[in-house]
């Protein structure tokens, strides 16, 4: 764990992708709700204001930044499957954390984040192989599959999971 940025190490689309792994992939975006929720049991709002790094977000920062995230992602998924390789929009993760929306108590967010995973894990088992294969354009990052996408968002939540336990244990 030599770069506390990235506690799981950085984000790396295998070149062979198989069902099986999708399904795993999946499995880590149900999950992620009972983690984050067990992870923050009993957590005190001084344990909440922790960072996992200097200069890094705090807790709480972190579990609206996944609520923010996600919920962005879904709405990509949405629009991939419903349009010819749409355009998304970006959005400024830094500022965002930094909206008063972000002062809320975490239970908000996390809410959020149990809902959203209920409806996206419903939505991605139901997709086809055909469908995975979707894609929406990122004006930063180019191309992304449906496929990619939710490798990405499972390892994104496994990742910031990762430094919020960090945190907590500091």
């Amino acid at each position: 764990m030599n770069d506390l940025r990235y506690p799981i190490g950085i984000f790396q689309f295998p070149e062979v992708i198989t069902a099986q792994q999708v399904r795993v992939w999946i499995e880590d975006i149900r999950l992620l709700p009972r983690q984050l929720a067990e992870a923050l049991s009993g957590a005190s709002e001084q344990s909440l204001a922790k960072s996992y790094r200097e200069k890094g977000w705090t807790v709480s920062q972190l579990v609206h930044h996944i609520a923010d995230s996600h919920m962005n992602s879904y709405i990509r998924f949405k629009l991939a499957l419903t349009e010819d390789t749409p355009t998304i929009k970006p959005y400024n993760e830094e500022h965002w954390a930094q909206l008063p929306d972000c002062e809320m108590p975490v239970a908000t967010s996390y809410k959020m984040v149990e809902s959203l995973h209920e409806r996206w894990v419903y939505l991605l088992t139901s997709l086809t192989e055909e469908q995975l294969q979707r894609a929406f354009n990122h004006p930063d990052s180019g191309l992304m599959t449906l496929e990619k996408a939710t490798a990405l968002y499972a390892w994104h939540g496994k990742h910031h999971l990762a430094h919020i336990h960090i945190a907590l244990a500091n």
